[in-house]
């Protein structure tokens, strides 16, 4: 009976969670809640128009987007798509990222000279703007909460920054803008690898993050050719799932996904999407991924053991940056 009860006592915490997969619309006005249960849109999340990037609070209450409409990070209740509070940029923003205590927010500013603006979240204030050598595209936190992570396409930069005193750690200057990232950890928690997409490269740049240098360049295959590249990124988006087993790399000229092992980066497969897929974000239980079809106005559902895509969910106008949440 002790060892029942202790068992049941232990899958009570997992037993309240709720997984939600967040989805922004860039041409749209509203941002959708997505149950990988069931696959369907169970909340609509109004009033945000050309939301940009999104993340959200590591206690899973609320969600925070760069609005590029108003220039402003805007934070939503998860449970009722309710306002909670908006704080003006310095400027144009594009992706965001959250401090792992979620005390802070990180926004990258889009434009000339470049910079992060620091908002604390307790107050919802814009406390500080660090300097980026050029405009920003990405920002990142390293999932061990040490680093936010800047990269430029025009300035072709990457710079790391100590992510509690906001100091530069280190930099790395690429022969492309840099793009979409994603971060294998280490055994120890510790950040091993970065991959960075690049402005005009079908693949990625395989950076050792203890020594600050691209240890490899991951082309992805020349076939198949189903679509066009995009915008100077025929490859962006990138994920590492959480067991840190696989890595998926968009592809606009194959319109769908690449699989390679971790960390050996065998190629495993391949599962078409839909047109210009933009984004990924993957599911705790790194069993799903969720794909953004910028040009198909669709999120594919992909079966990432089996390689296949298994439920297309129309959404709204351009989806873009997406994220994965558990709610508590």
């Amino acid at each position: 009976m002790l060892r029942t009860l202790l068992v049941f006592a232990l899958t009570l915490p997992l037993a309240a969670e709720t997984v939600r997969v967040i989805q922004t619309n860039a041409a749209g006005d509203e941002a959708l809640l997505i149950d990988p249960a069931t696959n369907k849109v169970v909340l609509h999340i109004k009033d945000v128009e050309a939301a940009h990037g999104v993340t959200t609070s590591p206690d899973g209450t609320k969600v925070y987007f760069t609005v590029e409409a108003d220039s402003t990070v805007k934070s939503y209740d998860l449970k009722t798509g309710k306002l909670l509070g908006s704080v003006k940029l310095t400027g144009h923003p594009n992706n965001i990222a959250i401090s792992k205590d979620g005390k802070r927010i990180f926004a990258g500013i889009a434009v000339a000279p470049g910079a992060v603006d620091v908002i604390d979240v307790a107050t919802m204030k814009n406390v500080k703007s660090v300097p980026i050598k050029g405009a920003v595209h990405n920002v990142y936190v390293t999932p061990d909460g040490k680093y936010m992570v800047a990269g430029s396409v025009g300035g072709s930069i990457l710079q790391v920054f100590d992510a509690a005193t906001l100091e530069p750690a280190w930099e790395l200057k690429m022969d492309h803008g840099v793009r979409c990232m994603a971060f294998e950890a280490a055994a120890d928690g510790s950040t091993a690898r970065l991959f960075m997409q690049l402005s005009d490269v079908h693949g990625v740049a395989v950076i050792d993050f203890k020594t600050h240098k691209e240890a490899t360049r991951l082309i992805l295959p020349k076939e198949p050719v189903n679509g066009v590249p995009h915008s100077g990124a025929p490859s962006h988006g990138v994920a590492v799932t959480a067991d840190q087993k696989t890595l998926l790399v968009d592809s606009s000229v194959a319109e769908g996904v690449f699989f390679y092992s971790l960390p050996d980066l065998k190629l495993l497969g391949f599962v078409k999407t839909g047109n210009t897929p933009d984004w990924i974000t993957t599911t705790p239980d790194s069993k799903f991924a969720y794909i953004a079809n910028a040009g198909s106005n669709s999120v594919s559902v992909l079966n990432i053991p089996e390689r296949k895509e298994i439920a297309k969910i129309p959404v709204g106008e351009v989806p873009k940056r997406n994220a994965t949440v558990v709610m508590r």
